[in-house]
């Protein structure tokens, strides 16, 4: 039997053993997508105990507490933080199959030497000692960065945010990785939702000009690419919840955003020209600018009326979305297309029935001269799991080039999260190894070893241009 979370850890065969300890192991961090706080960052934060690292705004966690009864003071609530741990710890003992407890015993081991298993027993101790720990400096948030040897990392940025805290950690030069904005202009193109008035006029504000139809709004959001650009930006990311198609018609997108304004009922085909003039609108800057388009497609938010009206969003109250997504994908990427202006894009699909969607979708719009334009992006939120990885690590390999793909994102709020792109990596390497031992590939070992590095690291770094 083997040792609870040992070195060859998800490493079944002897070639996944040497391609994950010689190529992966070893390899830089690049997380493109991430949802770390640039304040938290640029403050470079002491964390006051182990709840507030491990526990604080991680939804996956507050998931599986729910699910095992915990009481809510002890999750989201005002509960004392040593018992919310415990309880925790709780819960996570009977998580077996989750990836959260091999993430969460790899976080323990990685960041403070502890592997002894996680459980109400053992809670309290493992508590204490980490707590303390995370009072010396090297614990602060930038040091905790810099010891999974991150390399380059995107937050996840409003257009209307003045960048002031990225600014800051440019300045200052007191990490390795290098941070820079994300540009997520959801807000502007969610014309049917409660605050978007609010939010044209604040975005009005940011960019120095009155904002009266659908062109406005793209020169108000074409002003704050520019000025992200400046800040180092060259990645964007969209919620794309449901796929829209409509006509491409500024006159009938404007019905829709007339209608927003003053507060009359919207037709959804006008809603859907809204959102397609403005998404064609910004590939178009981002392709102008050699930037990236991400598409984060088939999330179903906010599900619980009443804990959303407590809480707010992105609290662990969302799921997977099953509406088609195909036609309108391919006509909408088609549009750009069509205009000489589709960027680079990495289609994500929270839908695992998707796969298949997405991965052949990639042939459809791919260049001569760019290798893997169009990606199709990791396992995402609920299907960062071990067979989740799998599937689409074998889907991409069946239907496109797995070679050229730009590897794993934490799309994390948590500060230690970065094992779960060790946690890829043994998966990755593990179903290669699988692979080359069957016969089903080369046992190249060298050439192995590049296609792995590849993989984990060098390809983004090509791809995003670092």
């Amino acid at each position: 039997m083997r040792s609870f979370l040992d070195d060859d850890f998800l490493l079944t065969t002897p070639t996944a053993k040497t391609l994950f300890h010689e190529a992966a192991k070893g390899m830089p961090i690049i997380d493109y997508h991430c949802h770390l706080s640039p304040r938290e960052i640029a403050q470079n934060i002491k964390f006051e105990n182990l709840t507030r690292l491990m526990l604080g705004g991680d939804h996956y966690k507050w998931r599986a507490m729910l699910s095992f009864g915990v009481d809510e003071s002890l999750i989201r609530g005002d509960g004392d933080p040593r018992e919310k741990f415990i309880a925790f710890a709780d819960a996570l003992s009977r998580a077996i199959g989750n990836p959260l407890y091999h993430w969460t015993h790899l976080e323990l081991q990685r960041v403070f030497g502890i592997d002894t298993p996680l459980n109400r027993q053992s809670a309290g101790e493992i508590y204490d000692i980490a707590s303390e720990m995370l009072q010396g400096e090297d614990f602060r948030a930038q040091r905790l960065i810099d010891r999974f040897n991150v390399d380059y990392l995107c937050t996840t940025d409003d257009p209307t945010d003045d960048l002031s805290f990225h600014q800051t950690i440019a300045a200052s030069m007191s990490m390795k990785a290098r941070v820079y904005p994300a540009f997520r202009p959801d807000k502007a193109l969610n014309i049917e939702r409660p605050g978007f008035v609010d939010y044209i006029q604040q975005l009005a504000r940011v960019a120095g000009m009155e904002i009266h139809s659908t062109v406005d709004v793209l020169t108000a959001l074409e002003r704050r690419v520019e000025y992200f650009h400046a800040c180092g930006a060259r990645i964007s990311d969209h919620a794309l919840d449901t796929v829209c198609y409509g006509e491409p018609s500024f006159k009938q997108a404007d019905k829709a955003f007339h209608a927003a304004l003053d507060g009359g009922e919207m037709k959804q085909k006008h809603i859907d020209s809204y959102r397609t003039v403005v998404l064609a609108g910004l590939g178009a800057m981002y392709a102008q600018r050699g930037w990236t388009q991400q598409y984060h497609i088939g999330a179903m938010r906010n599900n619980n009326t009443a804990m959303f009206r407590r809480y707010g969003p992105d609290v662990g109250f969302d799921s997977i979305q099953d509406q088609p997504i195909a036609y309108n994908l391919s006509r909408l990427m088609d549009l750009q297309d069509a205009q000489g202006q589709l960027p680079k894009t990495i289609l994500y699909s929270l839908n695992p029935a998707s796969n298949h969607v997405i991965g052949t979708m990639l042939g459809n719009f791919q260049q001569s001269g760019v290798k893997g334009k169009i990606q199709m992006g990791s396992a995402w939120w609920f299907l960062d799991q071990r067979d989740g990885m799998r599937e689409q690590l074998k889907t991409l390999g069946n239907l496109g080039v797995l070679g050229t793909f730009v590897g794993m994102l934490t799309d994390s709020r948590s500060f230690i999260s970065y094992p779960r792109h060790e946690y890829f990596r043994r998966i990755l390497c593990d179903l290669i190894g699988q692979w080359v031992e069957n016969g089903e590939y080369p046992n190249d070992t060298q050439f192995l070893i590049d296609l792995v590095k590849d993989i984990c690291y060098r390809n983004a770094k090509k791809y995003f241009g670092i």
